[in-house]
């Protein structure tokens, strides 16, 4: 899939198959993340890859926002540690993942935004370390949109040269 047909295409999933995503793909999806590009090359990121039944259940019982974790085949809990650049590169290498991932028919969900000390502890990552986000993946339940998203006509958000100015 090229890059722009998955930016195109790429929508929220939050209902996964009971179906193991082969290694070769998961580890494409972690190392989109760790090629990403980062603000003064600092990489302030950790990937924690978590694929035991288990703890994926203990993950989605205490999302509030991604109960569905819990039927994921795999997600990635995505850390920074104290940076000024930490949520934008973040940021950045999720995305990278979102897209690697949908692009091989596997699809995602952005879980939790900060404020998720209870991942440090259950993963035993470092108090310092802010969990950023958790991300499920996993073959979609449903053929979704592919492409069919309700966005905002092109003119009313890009401006050409200055605001205000018709992008078309």
């Amino acid at each position: 899939m090229e890059v722009f047909e998955a930016v195109r295409t790429v929508l929220a999933v939050r209902k996964y198959q009971d179906r193991p995503v082969p290694p070769g793909v998961i580890r494409k999806v972690v190392e989109a993340a760790h090629l990403t590009g980062s603000s003064k090359n600092a990489q302030p990121w950790h990937f924690v890859l978590v694929e035991d039944r288990e703890t994926l259940r203990k993950l989605g019982a205490a999302a509030r926002s991604g109960p569905y974790t819990a039927d994921a085949a795999f997600a990635v809990i995505v850390a920074s540690e104290p940076s000024p650049y930490g949520m934008s590169d973040c940021s950045r290498a999720i995305q990278s993942m979102v897209l690697t991932a949908w692009a091989e028919g596997v699809g995602s969900n952005w879980v939790g935004f900060g404020n998720l000390p209870w991942v440090n502890e259950l993963l035993a990552i470092p108090a310092e370390v802010e969990v950023v986000a958790i991300i499920p993946f996993g073959y979609p339940v449903d053929r979704i949109g592919r492409g069919k998203k309700n966005r905002k006509p092109l003119g009313e958000v890009v401006h050409r040269e200055r605001w205000g100015q018709p992008f078309g």
